[in-house]
């Protein structure tokens, strides 16, 4: 049983706060067990008793009748049968339908939805309300703005490194290496065998997240969805943008399709989120650059799954674990861009842009991090710190190395620490 200590403690911190806990993140990332399990199990210890903690999973065939709103609506309704204070978890609500307005006495009646439900729970002063999802354009922008700042949000991730490690029965690199290959799903780490997890990550794809996407936005070709999560997956942590996928689809693919339907996969993709992306921002600039964008896969295991374990490039996907980690640690993330101009020995210049692999911000605190897998060289060494030294504010300098290798401060005061220190949160 894996802690989700991260994750607990957001939900006790908003507990009984008269919002609606919204827990969001992929399918069969742990979000149903973290409520289901750890929270039902704090809330106990707490004294409350399993007869005022409502649990449902609207995934489960027993639970398919619930997926009209009213019979949901009326089915919970019976269950509140006193003042005491009930905690409501309502699991996967994405799979509650709308349906058309019963009362027709009201012209062009707004359709019943699960919005509908919950907006009638949180008139009880008695409720405490708790809904997981797998659709981010369902839960994290839909419902926000239906509740009008009455949505409280908790993003879950895949297990971090230090997470996964927590049960580990082996050397920290050896873990390393299975948490690159493999990644962190919950039911990936138990599995014992390749077999089994290569089976179990190749089938959630195929058999859920793809269904899901297609399904939920009505798109028809299954095909070149695929062949998009393929592009992506082999060019993780690369500068691209949907002109780019286009052409690769007609050089590769022999196919054409239009950019405005692969920026519309690219966000439906991002919507379950399997895929993420860090925009460019020019640091002197104070500036977005909208394109090119990069992405990265929410777990490195279904990325490597995709491509059939055959790319497993430890920089890219060292890079694409960094991603995830600030993510997971509350970060926003961007990619880094420093404008430079340089001249050359016969006195004529250019402009140049160098790039900084990440550029984190957490209220008021930034930090600035480069991905080097090896800095074995001089001329190596040159290359990552070049962008720092263009940098001329006093937030903290990073360099990720390979490894397990102490913090150690340049002269410059740049720091240089090992990615497995770095996430099992050793202090910088």
């Amino acid at each position: 049983m894996y802690k989700r200590q991260i994750y607990l403690d957001k939900l006790i911190a908003r507990k009984d706060n008269g919002l609606i806990k919204i827990i969001t993140g992929v399918r069969r990332c742990g979000k149903s067990f973290l409520l289901f399990k750890l929270y039902k199990k704090y809330l106990n210890r707490l004294g409350i008793e399993d007869s005022h903690i409502i649990q449902i999973s609207l995934e489960e065939t027993e639970n398919f009748s619930l997926h009209n709103p009213l019979v949901l609506d009326a089915h919970l309704k019976k269950l509140l049968v006193d003042k005491k204070q009930y905690y409501i978890f309502l699991d996967e609500i994405q799979f509650v339908k709308s349906i058309k307005n019963p009362d027709t006495s009201i012209i062009d009646a707004e359709p019943i939805t699960f919005y509908s439900v919950l907006n009638s729970l949180l008139k009880r002063e008695n409720v405490d309300v708790y809904v997981t999802g797998s659709n981010s354009k369902m839960l994290s922008g839909d419902i926000l703005t239906e509740f009008r700042g009455r949505g409280d949000e908790v993003r879950v991730f895949p297990l971090s490194f230090s997470e996964f490690m927590e049960k580990y029965n082996g050397d920290v690199r050896d873990g390393w290496d299975e948490y690159l290959m493999y990644g962190g799903l919950p039911f990936t780490v138990k599995a014992k065998t390749h077999e089994a997890k290569s089976s179990y990550l190749k089938n959630l794809f195929t058999e859920t997240y793809i269904k899901d996407v297609i399904e939920r936005n009505k798109f028809k070709n299954e095909e070149n969805i695929s062949d998009l999560l393929n592009i992506l997956a082999s060019s993780v942590g690369s500068l691209t943008n949907s002109l780019n996928i286009q052409n690769t689809f007609l050089s590769v693919k022999k196919q054409t399709v239009s950019v405005n339907t692969i920026s519309s996969y690219t966000k439906a993709l991002q919507g379950a989120f399997l895929i993420d992306s860090a925009k460019r921002f020019d640091i002197k600039g104070r500036k977005y650059i909208s394109t090119p964008l990069k992405y990265y896969f929410v777990d490195t295991g279904l990325r490597n799954a995709l491509l059939n374990f055959r790319q497993i490039e430890e920089p890219h996907l060292m890079e694409n674990i960094i991603f995830n980690e600030l993510k997971i640690r509350g970060y926003d993330v961007d990619v880094g861009v420093v404008g430079i101009y340089e001249t050359n020995k016969k006195g004529s210049g250019q402009k140049k842009q160098l790039e900084i692999d990440f550029v984190a911000n957490k209220a008021q605190e930034r930090l600035y991090i480069q991905s080097a897998l090896t800095m074995a060289d001089e001329e190596k060494a040159a290359i990552e710190l070049r962008p720092f030294l263009h940098i001329t504010d006093s937030f903290r300098k990073i360099v990720l190395v390979g490894g397990k290798k102490a913090p150690q401060t340049t002269e410059q005061g740049f720091t240089i620490v090992g990615i497995i220190n770095f996430l099992m949160g050793e202090r910088l």
